[in-house]
């Protein structure tokens, strides 16, 4: 008897398994469970109002984002690019006003490109920029936007390559670390 029990057990256990996942993985796709609150189309995230660690809407966050990494290929939009619009997505979904955001991407390192004008990432890649976008909502947010004065000369990009609504700096590291000395969070991307 104890076996029939136990078998029965494991069967019903499994079967609440199998039928439970594809109801989950059915909520991750149904429409409205990503969603981009501010920064439209990009930054994809989902809202848990009971999660733990929510930004407080009263509260002003400052966050230095350091961006190194550009797309696979060059008409992807660079993954950090990404993450700093999912960012500001998560803290504007939690009640954090934008005028409370307090950000400054820097691009370095493989994601230096996505800073360039169309004009010239199209004479690099033979593609447009699909980070131009991004930087322009980004921008309307209230996010800085910079990129590293030492990488644009390392890759042999021109300054004047640079979209006008990007800051160029003297360098990641120095942004870095005089942000951070300011009171920025560092958040490597």
């Amino acid at each position: 008897m104890p076996k029939v029990k136990s078998f029965v057990v494991s069967a019903f256990v499994a079967a609440s398994l199998s039928a439970a996942l594809p109801a989950h993985a059915g909520t991750m796709d149904a429409p409205g469970f990503w969603t981009t609150p501010t920064v439209h189309n990009y930054g994809k995230m989902h809202f848990l109002p009971n999660g733990a660690f929510k930004p407080q809407p009263g509260h002003t966050y400052k966050v230095v984002f350091s961006l190194t990494q550009g797309g696979k290929t060059p008409d992807e939009v660079s993954p950090a690019l990404d993450h700093v619009a999912r960012a500001v997505n998560l803290y504007v979904a939690s009640g954090v006003p934008l005028d409370k955001l307090k950000f400054v991407a820097v691009a370095s390192g493989s994601a230096t490109s996505l800073v360039l004008s169309d004009a010239h990432y199209r004479a690099q890649f033979g593609v447009p920029n699909p980070n131009l976008p991004l930087i322009d909502a980004l921008k309307k947010d209230g996010v800085t936007i910079a990129v590293c004065g030492q990488a644009m000369a390392q890759h042999h990009f021109e300054y004047d390559w640079i979209d006008p609504r990007v800051t160029l700096s003297l360098s990641a590291l120095t942004t870095l670390t005089t942000l951070q000395q300011a009171g920025y969070a560092f958040m490597p991307l």
